[in-house]
């Protein structure tokens, strides 16, 4: 079989497995833990609308939107609390997978559905996407012994290691360290820095990952919701990579950053420990569930240091909850 360079193997894989399966068979996203999740993150879309000046109309997009749980639980609150941001709203997906279309359409049936950013109209802008860069297609070069780089490919289901150009490396690196670089997800930050510079708006990034640049190998794939090799047997398996939010926010430094903050403590800041003690109140037989959903989201040892959060936004932010400005 021809070596294939890891981030075309790493799509290729991904493109299969998204086409015919469902992800969340495997694993649980936030959404999905919880309505909790989406009800703080609609508040903070509230706010930022608000930051914004309440434009007349506003596209509001989802990057990898899964099963539309996390944007069914926002309209729902947008609706309850500001009525009249669902007047202004065009609720945008952006998704390439017809099952998981499918699943959407039953659960936000006024979606219009997109490819890429390229093709959503433009207008002032609050775009979401929490667990979509982890997915995109990563390259890995490892330090060579004479200090040049060796660049990491596919085949027969191993790597080899073949000469090559690494581009521009801010860190120090010693013989053996393998460098990850996520092209297309610096290039998807760098455009929603674009949009929201040009049109006024706010995109957050949630996912799994580190706050610094560093090296290591963090390519994983999940086969029955266990840990599997991600070389074997291209699309059975999900394949995802740690996302290092330092290079995403250099991609788009020509917007305002704000983050990455962590999970747990952006949620914190948008009150999801108050929703918790407040649903559990209202549904006291559900009270253990609810704080065990909770835990689950903000506790260090689970998915509150892991996960982090990063904003992209238009200077005419100045602060929003649960993040810090960088």
């Amino acid at each position: 079989m021809e070596r294939e360079r890891l981030d075309h193997f790493m799509a290729r894989a991904n493109q299969l497995y998204y086409s015919s399966r469902d992800p969340l068979k495997e694993f649980a996203t936030s959404p999905e833990i919880s309505q909790m999740f989406g009800e703080v993150l609609a508040a903070l879309c509230i706010d930022i609308y608000a930051r914004m000046g309440s434009p007349q109309a506003i596209q509001l997009i989802e990057a990898g939107p899964g099963r539309g749980t996390l944007m069914e639980d926002i309209h729902r609150v947008m609706a309850r609390i500001k009525p009249s941001i669902m007047q202004a709203v065009q609720t945008n997906f952006i998704e390439t997978s017809p099952l998981l279309r499918a699943a959407q359409q039953n659960r936000v049936n006024s979606a219009v559905w997109h490819d890429d950013l390229e093709s959503v109209p433009p207008g002032p802008t609050i775009l979401l996407a929490n667990e979509f860069l982890d997915a995109l297609p990563i390259r890995q070069f490892v330090r060579a012994a004479d200090s040049g780089w060796n660049e990491r490919y596919v085949q027969d289901g191993a790597f080899i290691e073949v000469a090559s150009q690494c581009a521009a490396n801010p860190l120090a690196c010693a013989p053996g360290d393998i460098l990850e670089i996520n092209e297309p997800a610096q290039q998807f930050c760098a455009l929603s820095a674009a949009r929201v510079l040009r049109d006024g708006g706010v995109a957050i990034f949630i996912d799994y990952g580190h706050s610094c640049s560093g090296t290591g190998d963090t390519l994983q794939a999940l086969l029955a919701g266990k840990p599997a090799d991600p070389l074997h047997d291209p699309g059975s398996r999900d394949l995802t990579a740690h996302v290092d939010f330092a290079a995403m926010a250099r991609a788009a430094k020509a917007a305002k950053i704000f983050g990455p903050v962590t999970q747990g403590d952006l949620l914190s800041g948008l009150g999801l420990p108050q929703r918790a003690q407040s649903l559990a109140r209202a549904n006291p037989d559900q009270a253990a569930s609810i704080a065990a959903a909770a835990d689950r989201l903000l506790a260090p040892n689970e998915m509150g240091a892991l996960f982090k959060a990063i904003a992209i936004a238009h200077p005419s932010i100045d602060a929003l909850p649960g993040f810090s400005a960088a």
